[in-house]
């Protein structure tokens, strides 16, 4: 029993140093033959696939066959999981180091003991962005991190005017909430740093969610699946 235990583990060991091996070689034909398509290739793993590869660059994930020939920019699926293997991926890779986030560029908001965290970017303009401030109202015992991120046509504007008032939080939750404008003020605001940090997330519509584990979530979401989120995402 110890001596099959022993070949299978060798074999296993063998196939995994074969594979390996195919991916640097892929990785290598990428970066010599396709660098002005892809830039920097960070990585190429073996996917679930059997002859189909992972390619990961700085922001995207890619597949390709061993010899490179042909590339594939879509979502794998495992139908029988019902899982979206690609943007499971994608989550764990890309994922953002929530300790390292600017707080300082963003609106905050404690909610009863505030011990879960979540930062999120949002446009005033946003209708979903306004969804999601009503979900909001059902979401205790969070510390909210709001990076006011105008994307929409007049959405700058509305931005300082809360960013200057004498309760930024109050008046965004009045705004989205209550539809009710903030006064016109002027004072510096940090909206250049907030695009530039979601430029740098790659953050292309609003809402998006930041979750403390690091998990980014594009869209709305509502009340249970937000508490659900927060409570497995620690």
């Amino acid at each position: 029993m110890l001596r099959v235990l022993l070949l299978l583990l060798f074999s296993f060991s063998i196939a995994h140093a074969e594979e390996g091996g195919k991916a640097a070689a892929v990785k290598e034909a990428l970066q010599k033959n396709y660098a002005q398509f892809f830039g920097e290739v960070s990585q190429v793993n073996p996917s679930p696939i059997p002859g189909l590869y992972e390619v990961v660059t700085e922001d995207h994930i890619y597949y390709t066959d061993e010899t490179t020939q042909y590339l594939i920019d879509g979502a794998v699926f495992d139908m029988k999981a019902r899982r979206n293997i690609t943007a499971a991926r994608a989550q764990q890779l890309f994922a953002v180091d929530f300790s390292k986030l600017p707080l300082e560029l963003a609106v905050k908001r404690v909610k009863g003991n505030g011990k879960r965290k979540l930062a999120y970017f949002a446009d005033p303009n946003c209708s979903f962005c306004k969804k999601l401030e009503h979900e909001l109202q059902n979401v205790n015992d969070v510390t909210l991190y709001l990076f006011m991120y105008p994307i929409f046509p007049g959405s700058e504007k509305k931005v300082r005017d809360i960013w200057c008032s004498k309760n930024p939080a109050l008046a965004w939750e009045n705004l989205m909430m209550k539809g009710v404008q903030p006064p016109v003020a002027k004072c510096a605001t940090p909206t250049s740093k907030v695009l530039e940090l979601g430029h740098k997330l790659r953050v292309n519509g609003t809402p998006a969610l930041v979750f403390a584990n690091g998990e980014m979530v594009p869209g709305y979401m509502p009340a249970d699946a937000l508490n659900k989120a927060l409570d497995g995402n620690k």
